[in-house]
């Protein structure tokens, strides 16, 4: 799929404004990019709640595991599902708040300077073909468009949180995401 960027918004996704951003610190255009992973509840996929906890919508009574996400403001910039379809809660040149606190190459506060992609999947569940294929595609994209991402500034939230978080995880294939990116963007470092 061609994809392109038009004020910030990835075309054609579906666009799910989320009123959980802000705007970015003067003059610091997106230099990183973080990706994720998420499941609700863990280990699930498919259906509304992704879509309602960004969107600040989320019925916490609905299943238990919701209840420890009451008031919870979250938000990235895209999700990427089993199936392959992209949805984009955030433009590009406001800040989601999908990093949390976090830490890269001396920089703190990774969602000032970050595009947060998140991928749905657990950590040692196999991600789907299509997911790394639209992914490599937006992302692509993305490196056209903010020329300081480089295939080295593609990290997973592991990397820019260990002490909290782990994903993507293990059963993410760095190695072929780089892979499907080398024809466009050389073969530089693996994230």
């Amino acid at each position: 799929m061609k994809y392109r960027i038009d004020d910030g918004w990835l075309g054609p996704s579906r666009r799910l404004p989320s009123p959980n951003c802000d705007a970015r610190p003067p003059h610091t255009p997106p230099d990183l990019l973080v990706i994720h992973n998420i499941s609700l509840p863990p280990g699930e996929y498919g259906g509304p709640w992704v879509d309602a906890l960004f969107t600040d919508t989320l019925d916490c009574s609905v299943h238990p595991f919701f209840e420890g996400l009451r008031g919870l403001r979250v938000s990235s910039h895209l999700f990427i599902d089993r199936k392959g379809s992209v949805t984009q809660y955030v433009p590009f040149h406001l800040r989601a708040w999908h990093a949390g606190e976090s830490r890269f190459a001396q920089r703190t506060r990774c969602n000032d300077f970050s595009i947060g992609i998140e991928l749905e999947g657990c950590d040692d569940s196999r991600y789907e073909e299509i997911q790394y294929r639209r992914l490599a595609e937006v992302v692509s994209t993305i490196m056209d468009h903010y020329p300081r991402i480089s295939r080295d500034r593609i990290v997973g939230h592991c990397d820019i949180a260990p002490n909290r978080k782990t994903d993507p995880g293990p059963a993410f294939d760095w190695q072929y995401l780089h892979a499907l990116l080398s024809p466009v963007h050389g073969d530089g470092p693996a994230g």
